[in-house]
C-alpha cells in the first residue's frame, strides 16, 4: 500500500474531490504500519520519511490518531507508539479466532516443556504474524510480540508457511522483495527451495541465527481439516541457550505441540 501526498489548499483542505477519503484513509494506514516491535517509539519527522509525507500532514494525522487511542504520545521523549485503541480494534478478531484460542494451552505446555517462549503465528500472503505468545520464565530470553511481523526467508515461521506455497508463487514473493532473502540470484533462490522442501519432510524449520545472530527459532505447521496449513507453532530463544543438541529436541516439542493444535482444531496433515 503506497501513501500518497494529497493536493492541500492553505487552510488544510483537500483539493482531490471524490479522491480525499481514499487518500487519508491509505495515509493514515500507512502511518500506523510504521511502527513495529523492533521500533515502537518513533517521532513525526522519522514516520513523515518512511510513509512519504510531508510532516505537517503526519502530525496532523498523528493528532486525529492520538484522539482516537490508536496512538500515544511517550510522556519523556515526545514521541509516538501505538495506542491501547488498536487492542480494542484488533480484540473481536483475536477473540474469533479459533487457532488462537485452541492453541493457547498447548503454548503454555510447551513453554513448561522446553523453559523458552512459545507463540503461534499466522500468514497473511506475505508476512508471518503473531497473534499468541507464552514468554520464557528465564531472565534472558527472546520474545515475539503480539502483532509482530516477519517477512525474512530465514524466519522459522516464514519457512513453514513457504514450504506450503507452490514454488512459482515463492520465486514471486523473493523476487517482488515481498518476502527478503540475502542473495537473490537463481542458485541462492533454488538452494532455498530445497531448504523448504527438506523442511516441510522434516516438519519442523529452523533458523539458527541466520536473521539474528542472538536468536535461533524453530517452527512447525499446523493444519485444518483439508489438510492446509493454517498457522505455525514457533519458539525463539536466545542462541546461547541452544546447542545443536538442543535444537533438535526443540524442534521435536515444537512438532509435537504443532501436531496436539492441529488434533484439536480437528485438522489432519496433508497425505
Amino acid at each position: 500500500m503506497t501513501p500518497t501526498e494529497s493536493t492541500e489548499t492553505p487552510d488544510g483542505s483537500n483539493t482531490n474531490g471524490d479522491g480525499k477519503g481514499t487518500s487519508v484513509i491509505v495515509n493514515a494506514i500507512a502511518v500506523l504500519k510504521s511502527f513495529s516491535a523492533e521500533e515502537p517509539l518513533l517521532g513525526v519527522t522519522e514516520i513523515a520519511g518512511r510513509v512519504g509525507l510531508h510532516k505537517s500532514t503526519v502530525s496532523r494525522m498523528l493528532a486525529t490518531l492520538e484522539q482516537e487511542g490508536l496512538v500515544e504520545r511517550d510522556v519523556d521523549s515526545r514521541r509516538f507508539r501505538l495506542g491501547l485503541g488498536m487492542i480494542a480494534m484488533a480484540g473481536p478478531l483475536l477473540a474469533e479466532l479459533e487457532e488462537r484460542r485452541v492453541a493457547y494451552p498447548v503454548l503454555r505446555e510447551l513453554t513448561e516443556r522446553t523453559g523458552e517462549t512459545s507463540a503461534l503465528m499466522v500468514w497473511n500472503g506475505v508476512e508471518s504474524m503473531c497473534v499468541e505468545q507464552i514468554p520464557s520464565r528465564h531472565q534472558v530470553k527472546h520474545l515475539a510480540p503480539l502483532g509482530a511481523r516477519y517477512s525474512e526467508a530465514l524466519s522459522s515461521s516464514v519457512q513453514v508457511f513457504l514450504a506450503a506455497e507452490d514454488q512459482d508463487r515463492v520465486r514471486s514473493l523473493l523476487r517482488s522483495g515481498s518476502v527478503t532473502l540475502p542473495s537473490l540470484d537463481a542458485d541462492a533462490v533454488e538452494s532455498y527451495l530445497r531448504r523448504l522442501e527438506q523442511t516441510s519432510k522434516r516438519g519442523w524449520a529452523v533458523n539458527f541465527g541466520e536473521t539474528s545472530i542472538e536468536e535461533v527459532g524453530v517452527a512447525s505447521p499446523v493444519y485444518d481439516h483439508r489438510g492446509d496449513i493454517v498457522a505455525s507453532v514457533l519458539i525463539p530463544a536466545p542462541k546461547f541457550r541452544v546447542s545443536q543438541d538442543t535444537l533438535n529436541s526443540l524442534g521435536e516439542a515444537c512438532a509435537d505441540a504443532a501436531a496436539k493444535v492441529t488434533s484439536r482444531l480437528g485438522g489432519r496433515p496433508p497425505a
